[in-house]
């Protein structure tokens, strides 16, 4: 399932109540600050790091692929006295209604996982690619995910939403592919009221790249990887970094947009 459609309804309640962190806005703002504005933040979400970065002064658009989450975060914004560009935008299909190039772009966390298939990620790098400015920076974090353990399996998270209302989360059952670099998830999402139980089924799919198919991919893309970095090493990445971080830049002068 696409995250267009698997962020939709009662998740988008569930997202914002039961994600077991919050994004850090510190390298993006670091990122921002040394390679330039405007910038823009793929897969916003509800609006993390993106409107901490604009709460900091600096000119950031977003784009989500799920119109449930641009809807949030917009809210979140107006909640906030925060105006800023929030497009809904799938990543491998940038439109021309973003009518600026962006000194620096980035994934909110490994977002880029989300995309389900190597040729949608192919199509996003190049989408990058088109809007970038001539000497502008991406950075892409990226996940190597191993399977879920199996007594997480069946397992339900909650919290409440508002008085008398519950939300809860079961990760049931999975699927992991070594050979096609997936991990599929089937998940339960329900809201639980007095009135009754809301449900909803996802399938959640990780698509995942290794050092070596990320740096074919961005060459394909027309990208230059100026830097592969292991997260928890801080040295080159190899075959057995489980997280690690592209950053990438143009082969070549901008075409008009």
């Amino acid at each position: 399932m696409e995250a267009a459609e698997f962020y939709t309804g009662i998740v988008v309640d569930a997202y914002a109540k039961l994600k077991s962190s919050t994004f850090d806005p510190g390298p993006y703002l670091e990122f921002v600050t040394a390679h330039g504005q405007p910038a823009l933040e793929i897969g916003c979400g509800d609006g993390q790091p993106l409107l901490d970065l604009c709460a900091a002064g600096l000119d950031v658009d977003g784009v989500d692929s799920s119109l449930d989450m641009v809807e949030r975060c917009r809210a979140n914004a107006a909640e906030r006295g925060i105006t800023t560009g929030i497009f809904h935008q799938r990543a491998e299909s940038l439109s021309l209604s973003l009518d600026r190039r962006y000194a620096s772009i980035y994934f909110a966390g490994p977002t880029f996982n989300l995309l389900a298939e190597d040729e949608t990620a192919l199509r996003a790098l190049r989408a990058i690619r088109d809007h970038l400015t001539d000497d502008g920076t991406a950075l892409i974090p990226l996940w190597v995910p191993g399977p879920t353990p199996e007594d997480e399996l069946g397992v339900t998270r909650s919290t409440d939403e508002e008085s008398g209302v519950e939300l809860r989360y079961t990760p049931l059952s999975e699927t992991y592919d070594q050979e096609h670099r997936t991990r599929i998830t089937v998940t339960r999402y329900e809201r639980v009221t007095a009135n009754g139980t809301e449900v909803a089924s996802r399938d959640w799919m990780i698509h995942w790249h290794t050092p070596d198919s990320m740096r074919r991919m961005c060459a394909e893309a027309g990208l230059d990887v100026i830097g592969l970095v292991d997260d928890d090493t801080s040295r080159d990445a190899s075959h057995e970094s489980e997280s690690f971080t592209a950053t990438v830049r143009r082969t070549g002068p901008a075409l008009a947009l």
